[in-house]
């Protein structure tokens, strides 16, 4: 009879809590961000001026780590380029999360969603590339102020009440794409099934692949449950875990890769992209578009020896706050347009980097809470995915725990990732000591992560004694 009441009493708290939380985070002032007319933008690789006039000197003041593809672009181009890439935010009202009965993820779930941005960042480059942007991008309006309303009241009761959710649903069919008068058209309505099939992959529902609810089921094999508090090098391991395990044939050719101990061991990076999954289908490579044959996202990478590669690389910029000599650092990689951008955030508020201008990251929020929204129809709203407002950070709020992204599509690839990298990370007179480096040969061979628990894994930079290779530098609190 005690038990019987201590549970009513949690469920009632969990209630409570989840309902506090949706109000929460559903009432957020939706302030603008100003953005220097005067110095260039970097998002994600690609460099855009807000500059009227033509100024030939605006081309020298893109930052010099920036890729040479990085392209020039006014306040729209830049505006349609952040509204394009995934938005995942908390939801509400949805199916009971593994061993919970949370129905919510908000107040605690925004490192996941942040990983899941990053995540969506690097399938978007896997099949869409880096110059997509979605063709209805400029028409989402900016996010208002929502004050506590009848609805935000009606939504408290219907919490506390336990309101009716939502079954859960299986992912939607993919379509063939119907030729519509051009090749041109075709293939960008082509573009456009991959994109929203690639959107259903982060439903809200237990069938989703890289959803909420398989992410927070990945999480309890880690000593993660809902409601916990993920931090990003946890949040890596799940990452990884979701892609791996994922079933959908269109994630046969992409894999994940996590770095241990502030090391990318570069022989399993290139066994990661040549060695093929169980069951995988061989397919014929070919660096155009999709064919609109298929119902399938189909990549170049999508080979029976050859995937593309996820590379996470959990890193600590500092001791409790982030030195200011990694800021040059974290420009220089977010110039890149193989980056797929950091997770990381201020203390217990987590974010998804992408890009900054002048001494402020460029970020997309998770803290917004919106309605739960059924991916299994075929023409489910896409609006509540992309944000049309981007956020600034000052560099020295940002929390020095974080996780930095790449994409990889081949093995040749990868070789030129790690060399322009390794010249990106190696030690100036200031900077002394590399976020991370790269060794060759296999991490089994300087193995000591196999033992970690989940708490010790958050913290990846135990140095093994044995190491005797030398490296580009040990990471050091500086």
């Amino acid at each position: 009879m005690e038990n019987k009441g201590s549970d009513e009493v949690e469920t009632l708290k969990t209630k409570f809590l989840s309902a506090w939380h949706n109000v929460k985070y559903s009432w957020a002032l939706k302030s603008k961000t100003s953005f220097s007319r005067n110095s260039p933008v970097l998002l994600l690789g690609k460099c855009y001026h807000f500059k009227v006039e033509d100024d030939d000197s605006v081309t020298e003041a893109c930052y010099e780590g920036s890729n040479e593809d990085s392209v020039m672009g006014n306040a729209e181009a830049f505006r349609k380029d952040f509204a394009s890439r995934v938005w995942l935010t908390y939801r509400e009202e949805l199916p009971p999360l593994p061993s919970s009965t949370l129905t919510s993820d908000c107040g605690w779930g925004c490192m996941l969603r942040a990983g899941q941005m990053m995540l969506a960042q690097a399938l978007i480059l896997h099949f869409l590339g880096r110059d997509w942007t979605w063709s209805e991008a400029m028409t989402l309006q900016p996010l208002d102020t929502e004050t506590w309303t009848t609805t935000a009241a009606k939504r408290l009761v219907a919490s506390l009440q336990g309101s009716p959710r939502p079954s859960d649903q299986g992912s939607p069919p993919m379509h063939q794409a119907q030729a519509r008068g051009s090749a041109e058209e075709a293939d960008a309505h082509l573009k456009e099934m991959y994109h929203r099939t690639l959107v259903s992959w982060f439903g809200d529902s237990p069938s989703a692949h890289l959803g909420l609810h398989r992410l927070v089921r990945m999480g309890l094999t880690m000593g993660k449950q809902a409601g916990d508090w993920y931090g990003p090098a946890v949040v890596a391991h799940i990452l990884k875990k979701a892609v791996e395990e994922a079933t959908d044939p269109g994630l046969a050719g992409i894999t994940a890769y996590v770095s241990q101990d502030c090391t990318v061991y570069s022989a399993d990076v290139i066994d990661s992209h040549r060695a093929p999954r169980a069951g995988q289908v061989s397919a014929e490579r070919s660096d155009a578009p999709p064919s609109q044959h298929s119902d399938q996202p189909v990549s170049a990478s999508a080979l029976s020896d050859s995937r593309a590669v996820i590379i996470l690389i959990p890193v600590r910029l500092g001791g409790e706050k982030t030195n200011p000599d990694y800021f040059n650092f974290a420009k220089s990689i977010l110039s890149l347009e193989y980056c797929i951008g950091i997770i990381g955030g201020k203390p217990k508020q987590a974010c998804y980097f992408v890009g900054f201008q002048d001494d402020s990251l460029i970020y997309m929020d998770p803290h917004y809470c919106q309605s739960f929204v059924d991916v299994s129809t075929s023409d489910f709203p896409l609006q509540s995915y992309h944000c049309p407002s981007p956020k600034k950070m000052p560099f020295s709020k940002m929390d020095p725990s974080c996780t930095i992204g790449f994409y990889s599509r081949s093995a040749q690839d990868y070789e030129r990732i790690s060399q322009e990298l390794s010249k990106v990370l190696q030690p100036s007179a200031r900077d002394k000591y590399p976020a991370f480096t790269f060794m060759q040969g296999h991490g089994r061979d300087y193995d000591l992560s196999a033992g970690l628990t989940p708490e010790k894994r958050e913290w990846p930079f135990i140095r093994d004694p044995r190491r005797t290779a030398t490296t580009t530098g040990d990471f050091v609190l500086l």
